[in-house]
């Protein structure tokens, strides 16, 4: 067996294994890897294990692989990271889903952008569950109005919320955190919005996000080691 399917495999146990202690079906969640500083090389090997979704911080690196891996014809992109609003038609036109939308700009810019040919872009907002200063998303308390107003624009489909907890030890914290978001999220479609995706956990917290309900977790170091420096 090879390094990385030894990888892939233990994520999937660490997954199923977190969904099992709290009665969760292992099957509804998914798994996103995040490739941002990987080589296509690593992409391509995950796609061969059967990875499909990958997400990327940076626009550009993004669509330098994406012309590298164009051969992968259902390989599906997502952006994780911020998103300058000079950046916005590019992945708007690029990208299968924008997880980090965090204020009603750069979903208007991204709507615009979507060409009507193309099927609409899934997007997610980004809220600042740990609330500090050097993350993004929108506050906790403006996260409802947000996704009302994203959910209204042409050719984007609003899927649910994304959040990245404070980098703690302390489990407990790790999860009132992802509670906050996951409660966000069921008020939001208690009040007739068809959301299906709460984006949350890492490497280092994934236990705690699927424990609060994450249907997807982001995993980028477990998966395939440390970034590669530029």
């Amino acid at each position: 067996m090879s390094p990385d399917e030894k990888s892939w495999q233990a994520i999937r146990r660490r997954i199923a294994d977190a969904a099992g202690r709290v009665g969760r079906d292992p099957t509804t969640i998914s798994l996103l890897a995040v490739s941002k500083g990987q080589p296509a090389a690593a992409i391509r090997a995950a796609y061969a294990l059967g990875q499909r979704a990958f997400g990327e911080n940076y626009v550009q690196e993004a669509v330098a692989k994406a012309g590298e891996l164009a051969n992968l014809p259902d390989i599906e992109w997502h952006m994780i990271g911020p998103l300058q609003t000079n950046k916005t038609r590019i992945a708007g036109e690029r990208f299968a889903w924008v997880q980090s939308v965090d204020r009603l700009k750069i979903a208007e810019r991204l709507s615009a952008a979507r060409d009507a040919h193309l099927s609409p872009l899934n997007v997610c907002v980004q809220v600042n569950i740990s609330g500090e200063r050097s993350k993004s998303g929108a506050a906790p308390g403006d996260a409802g109005s947000l996704a009302r107003a994203v959910a209204k624009l042409p050719q984007l489909v609003l899927r649910g919320f994304m959040g990245i907890a404070e980098e703690t030890a302390a489990v407990d914290r790790q999860r009132r955190q992802f509670r906050m978001l996951r409660e966000i999220f069921d008020a939001v479609r208690a009040d007739g919005l068809a959301l299906d995706t709460l984006s949350m956990g890492m490497s280092a917290d994934l236990e705690a996000a699927v424990a609060e309900g994450a249907t997807m977790v982001r995993i980028g170091t477990a998966l395939f080691g440390p970034r590669v420096a530029p």
